[in-house]
């Protein structure tokens, strides 16, 4: 069994917040341990946990791995931007379920709304090891915005001096200002600045006869000093709950380098804002990271907050991709409090890890307590959970059987659904599988080389051969994203 190191993320919290109002989250170590949290070594007289039903305490914890649904990929672009100018990211803003889920995938998608659910896996070349994908996929959207919900959206911008530096503040005037044609005429916008102090400058309006009005009030956007985040997110908020539309999805999609330096700068405090406003009002947040200096940790806490995600622009194609494309067509959610749970047979499996999702682990006994936080989920996302899994040697049968909860966006009546695996379905080698399933394991595999091994990852190759398999994959598969993941392994290599 590989030996690995456990991410010490609360002393560095406490010292980054500190410093730059980042905050780095925590798991705690143990020598013989892996650094995703410990590994969970199977009793085999154990109940069988698949045949689990809806009392949670049918199979003991040991054999459950729990956790909200996730579709942050902001930790892949910032790694991606810092290896494009010649640094290397620190490991603690490597999180590998955002390395994965940034990459297209193979799951079949549902007739109607809900989730379907992929178990597939395939044997690594460590003795014993696998690794195990469960993937879970929503609908897409139809393409045709009238059938969604009218949109209320807050646009919380940070002016302060640091987003002068180019790819900043004039990449999010671009893009917002490109984004304004393609919302309707029913959707709302509201524009809030922060530096020193926040202001409204634009209340909820109406797109409708106002595209001007709101054309102009973006492109009148220009750095002030410095970084009053906390006040930022105050005043959004209370912007948002004033423009608050019924029957609209009302969100507030912050912009920002997130290193806040003046004001209330303890993410604590910001968060309880967050967290009320979601409870009471049900808005979102989706935040937007920008800048070469960037406070990935805090940005990360204010969404999962805020019961949103996260993205990384560093450039107009991916700005263009975040403002045009994903926010107008993931208006709309298909799922609120969506977690997912992963039951391990005893009897075929001695040992497994889920590799990421520190973040966003559930308590197993919470898994059917729709008053515990998941994850909210728009139309045609893909969420990728990676495990690590030993079996027992010799023996064959059932693996594992996943099971995605869900509540309906507009009821709230709670849905699930499952899917499971046999061990005779794991492919015999990683690079024998599909594509897409060998890109998932090259994105995971090149995380944990970037987090310095912590994730402990069985059958880790060399970043040469890495780079390699998503070369060769980036031509099976042609897709430019698997090719620039390609070109940021050979950046890493060469460091």
């Amino acid at each position: 069994m590989n030996r690995y190191r456990t991410r010490r993320r609360t002393g560095a919290a406490l010292l980054a917040v500190t410093a730059a109002s980042a905050l780095l989250l925590t798991a705690c170590s143990a020598a013989e341990n892996h650094a995703n949290g410990p590994s969970h070594t199977i009793a085999t007289d154990a109940p069988d946990p698949s045949r689990a039903t809806g009392d949670e305490t049918a199979a003991p914890s040991d054999h459950l791995s729990t956790f909200a649904l996730d579709v942050d990929t902001a930790s892949y672009g910032y790694a991606r931007r810092t290896l494009a100018s010649g640094g290397r990211p620190e490991p603690s803003t490597i999180r590998p379920e955002e390395f994965v889920n940034s990459f297209r995938q193979d799951y079949r998608t549902p007739e109607h709304n809900g989730f379907t659910v992929t178990v597939d896996g395939a044997r690594t070349s460590e003795p014993n090891w696998s690794l195990v994908r469960v993937g879970l996929a929503t609908l897409p959207a139809s393409g045709d915005s009238d059938e969604r919900p009218p949109a209320a959206l807050t646009f919380v911008i940070d002016v302060s001096g640091s987003m002068g530096e180019p790819g900043r503040l004039d990449l999010a005037r671009k893009s917002l200002d490109t984004m304004t044609g393609r919302l309707r005429d029913d959707d709302s916008v509201a524009l809030v600045t922060f530096s020193e102090h926040a202001q409204t400058v634009l209340p909820m309006t109406r797109l409708g006869g106002h595209r001007a009005e709101i054309r102009e009030a973006v492109d009148g956007l220009a750095p002030l000093s410095s970084t009053n985040l906390g006040e930022g997110v105050e005043t959004g908020y209370a912007t948002a709950v004033e423009g608050l539309r019924k029957n609209a999805t009302n969100r507030v999609v912050l912009i920002s380098d997130a290193l806040a330096n003046d004001g209330e700068t303890d993410p604590n405090a910001i968060l309880r804002r967050i967290d009320g406003d979601r409870r009471e009002y049900g808005i979102t947040l989706f935040g937007v990271g920008v800048g070469s200096d960037y406070g990935d940790a805090l940005m990360e806490r204010l969404a999962d907050k805020g019961d949103g995600h996260t993205v990384y622009v560093s450039d107009t194609a991916t700005a263009a991709d975040v403002f045009c494309r994903q926010l107008p067509q993931n208006i709309d959610l298909v799922a609120r409090d969506a977690k997912a749970q992963v039951a391990f047979d005893p009897h075929t499996v001695a040992d497994f890890r889920l590799i990421g999702y520190q973040d966003r682990k559930v308590a197993d006994r919470d898994f059917r307590n729709d008053q515990v936080d998941g994850g909210e989920i728009g139309p045609g996302h893909t969420v990728t959970a990676l495990y690590a899994v030993r079996t027992v040697p010799g023996t064959t049968g059932h693996l594992a059987t996943a099971t995605v909860r869900w509540l309906d966006p507009n009821t709230r009546s709670p849905h699930e659904n499952t899917g499971s695996m046999e061990t005779g379905a794991l492919h015999d080698d990683v690079w024998s599988a599909s594509p897409r399933f060998q890109v998932t394991a090259v994105a995971a595999y090149f995380a944990d080389a970037l987090a310095d091994g912590e994730y402990g990852m069985p059958g880790a190759p060399s970043l040469s051969k890495l780079q390699s398999r998503a070369a060769a994959l980036a031509e099976v598969t042609e897709d430019k994203d698997v090719a620039e993941l390609s070109t940021a392994i050979s950046e890493a290599a060469s460091l």
